[in-house]
C-alpha cells in the first residue's frame, strides 16, 4: 500500500489528487505516526526525506507530484520502473510515457511543442530511453537531432498502429506510441534525410495554403523546412525578404 506522509501542504494537496484521479488505493499518516502494517512505499516531501527507513521512499516535489506517483506505482509493482517514452511522429506526434509495462502518461501536440514534452518528462527518470518510430522520415529526424542528454532509440514501427474501432477516432498516433516505446530499436545521435521530390513538393504545396499570396516558397527553403532548420512560417517570410525571426 501507497502512503502519504509529509508535513508539506503542497507536496501533500498534489500528491493525494494525483493518486485520487488514478483509483489508487493509499493512505494518509503524520510523518510522526508509525507506519501502517501493509505499508510498501511512503511518498513524503524533502522535509522527511530521511524518516523511513524500513520501506521505499519518494520525495516529491512540489511542482512534480505525478512524477512521484509514477516512482511510487512503478515500486509497488516491482517492475523496476524505467522510464521509456515512444514517440509516433508526425505534424502532430503522438507521445506516450511507460514507467515499467505501466502507461503513465500520453500526449499529442504540435511537433514544434513536442521535443519541450520529451524532454520534461524525461528530466526526472533515472536512465530514461526515447525510442522513435522510424516513419514519417523528415518529422523523425527533426525530433532525434533536437533531443539532448538523453538516449534515442529509431524503432521500426512497422505494425505499431492499432485497428481502431468504435469511438477510438484520433487515438491512433498516441496507441502507436505505446507499441513503439515497448520496442527495442538502434541507438542513434542524429539522422540525416535528404528529402525525396515528394516531400519538397508537399512542403511548397503547404506553404502555398499558407501564403496570403498564394505562393510556394522555393526548393532551398523547402529543404530548410526539411532540416527542420525553418518553419513553413519562417520560410515565407524569408521567400517574402522578411526577417525569419519575426515570423517565429
Amino acid at each position: 500500500m501507497i502512503v502519504v506522509a509529509t508535513s508539506d501542504f503542497e507536496v501533500y494537496h498534489g500528491v493525494v489528487t494525483e493518486l485520487r484521479d488514478r483509483g489508487t488505493e493509499f493512505t494518509t499518516v503524520e510523518p510522526d505516526m508509525s507506519l501502517p502494517a501493509r505499508t510498501t512505499v511512503v511518498i513524503t516531501g524533502s522535509d522527511h526525506a530521511d524518516g523511513f527507513d524500513a520501506v521505499t521512499t519518494i520525495v516529491a516535489k512540489p511542482d512534480a507530484p505525478r512524477r512521484a506517483v509514477d516512482q511510487a506505482l512503478a515500486a509497488v509493482r516491482g517492475d523496476g520502473g524505467q522510464t521509456i517514452i515512444g514517440v509516433d511522429p508526425g505534424r502532430k506526434p503522438g507521445i506516450a510515457v511507460l514507467t515499467g509495462e505501466m502507461v503513465v502518461a500520453a500526449f499529442q501536440v504540435p511537433l514544434s511543442d513536442a521535443v519541450d514534452v520529451i524532454q520534461r518528462e524525461a528530466a526526472e527518470a533515472t536512465a530514461p530511453i526515447v525510442r522513435v518510430g522510424d516513419g514519417s522520415r523528415l518529422h523523425g529526424s527533426k525530433l532525434v537531432n533536437e533531443l539532448a542528454d538523453v538516449r534515442v532509440e529509431l524503432v521500426d514501427e512497422t505494425g505499431t498502429t492499432p485497428y481502431l474501432g468504435t469511438g477510438a477516432r484520433g487515438m491512433g498516433d498516441v496507441l502507436a506510441a505505446v507499441n513503439i516505446a515497448r520496442l527495442e530499436g538502434a541507438a542513434v545521435d542524429t539522422r540525416e534525410i535528404e528529402p525525396t521530390a515528394g516531400e519538397l513538393q508537399v512542403i511548397k504545396d503547404r506553404s502555398r495554403e499558407r501564403s496570403e499570396e498564394n505562393r510556394a516558397i522555393d526548393e532551398s527553403l523547402a529543404r530548410r523546412v526539411a532540416s527542420g532548420e525553418l518553419t513553413i512560417d519562417e520560410a515565407l517570410a524569408a521567400h517574402r525578404g522578411e526577417d525569419p525571426d519575426d515570423a517565429s
